[in-house]
């Protein structure tokens, strides 16, 4: 579980261990997703310094149930109320002792050195005295500074989502899980209006960045190394985006021509409708609708990057009478809200802040959506109904129940030999996905 090529920096120490502790607490603690709360924890911090929070972040997160365990054995009483920081702040230095290619005594001084920075001085021979003996117990490290951790029995997963990957994918389980704990790969979108594929392939060998494409999604290329998109060939003149070999799938899966008239539901961050425009110069404006108006921004910038357009509405997607003009569309993608569980690599702080409960409440918006959206499809017309979950209750139960509630809609098999599609993840490198084909009948 080691982060690839992360060393102590010259300028990182307390404070990006302080900022980390935080933005665990607001995770772990306030419900906030990881993507909002690292941002506002590491603000004022340098880059180095944002680098090493954000990793120690989502270190912690892939392997909480373990850590939990290591750091709640040492204490006599656990921490609460004002000292509950303090928890956060052991399970960043635990992550570093095991995990991270830092030197033991520069891992346990930053650490105690951020306790004044969470303006918890006196506590400092706490965190100290805590770090020591986990230090002494620990297994010997290796030549990178990196030990063994302990087992979990879940492999750091919630017990019922466990469960329910059991019901729903058998035996297929155990590498799930293990997928889910790896570190993602990074994807590109080559944008076919200005370079083919092989064209911006040679431009990254030009600039020593190793990259591969991949055999099925056509504009894809996954970089061997993640790097700073600052470092790709034309990426802030929309040459080339960021985005996972399975969610480009849906460029071709939707079965879209520039005659068509096209609708993209749920939108944000945008990489389906970007990914879209960068194929078809379409004969109509394509909509674009998204509940989240701080996602919306997200589209705008995204579109004013690549120089294309759209026109993006700010409405609740089943509420058809906000912003329909009653025109009906031929092609529909819907990129339904979900568990996101196709996607823990990416984003672990959801094993944490998703709950079993919420399973049926998203299932039911999905339907709600679906069967709203339905009414606005021409007759003939296509929907691609899609997710980054991978359970049941919010796919294949779900297109199955709409089948039988709708005469009007068929299923349009994916591929010659699958009605749906369901990608697990790390298959063909890929994030979880969800892909069915709906046809309204003439």
């Amino acid at each position: 579980m080691s982060e690839p090529n992360k060393t102590e920096s010259k300028g990182s120490g307390a404070a990006s261990r302080a900022a980390a502790a935080t933005a665990l607490f607001q995770v772990l603690e306030k419900g906030e997703s990881l993507s909002t709360a690292l941002p506002n924890a590491t603000a004022t911090l340098s880059a180095s310094d944002k680098r090493l929070a954000s990793a120690i972040s989502y270190g912690v997160l892939r392997v909480l149930p373990t850590l939990n365990k290591l750091v709640g054995a040492k204490l006599q009483q656990p921490l609460k109320g004002k000292l509950k920081i303090l928890h956060y702040l052991l399970l960043v230095g635990a992550y570093q002792l095991y995990c991270q290619r830092i030197k033991d005594h520069a891992t346990v001084s930053a650490t105690v050195e951020s306790a004044a920075v969470l303006k918890k001085r006196n506590n400092k021979a706490l965190v100290n005295g805590v770090l020591r003996q986990l230090l002494r117990e620990a297994p010997e490290a290796n030549d990178n500074f990196e030990r063994q951790l302990p087992e979990d029995n879940n492999q750091n997963h919630p017990r019922w989502l466990v469960q329910q990957l059991e019901h729903d994918h058998g035996n297929k389980t155990e590498v799930i899980l293990r997928e889910n704990n790896q570190h993602p790969p990074m994807w590109l979108r080559v944008n076919e209006r200005q370079f083919s594929r092989d064209d911006y392939l040679r431009q990254l060998q030009a600039e020593g960045i190793e990259a591969v494409a991949d055999p099925q999604a056509r504009n894809a290329i996954r970089l061997l190394t993640p790097c700073s998109v600052d470092k790709l060939p034309g990426f802030h003149e929309g040459a080339v985006s960021v985005q996972d070999r399975s969610a480009q799938l849906a460029a071709d899966y939707l079965n879209v021509d520039a005659s068509h008239r096209v609708l993209d539901c749920c939108a944000a961050p945008g990489g389906k409708l970007l990914h879209l425009l960068e194929r078809h110069a379409f004969d109509y404006p394509v909509q674009a609708v998204e509940l989240d108006a701080n996602r919306i921004e997200r589209i705008k910038e995204n579109l004013t990057r690549q120089q294309l357009f759209a026109e993006v509405h700010c409405a609740d997607a089943a509420d058809t009478s906000a912003w329909w003009d009653g025109k009906s569309f031929d092609r529909i993608l819907l990129d339904a809200p979900c568990s996101a569980t196709g996607v823990i690599r990416r984003h672990p702080d959801i094993k944490w802040l998703r709950r079993q409960s919420d399973i049926s409440e998203l299932a039911e918006l999905q339907g709600k959506i679906l069967r709203a959206l339905w009414e606005t499809l021409a007759p003939g017309g296509e929907l691609l109904y899609a997710t980054c979950s991978i359970l049941r209750d919010e796919n294949q139960t779900q297109v199955g129940a709409f089948l039988k509630q709708h005469s009007d809609a068929t299923l349009i098999p994916i591929e010659a030999n699958r009605d749906m599609l369901q990608i697990l993840p790390g298959e063909a490198d890929g994030d979880g996905f969800f892909y069915a084909r709906l046809k309204k009948a003439q």
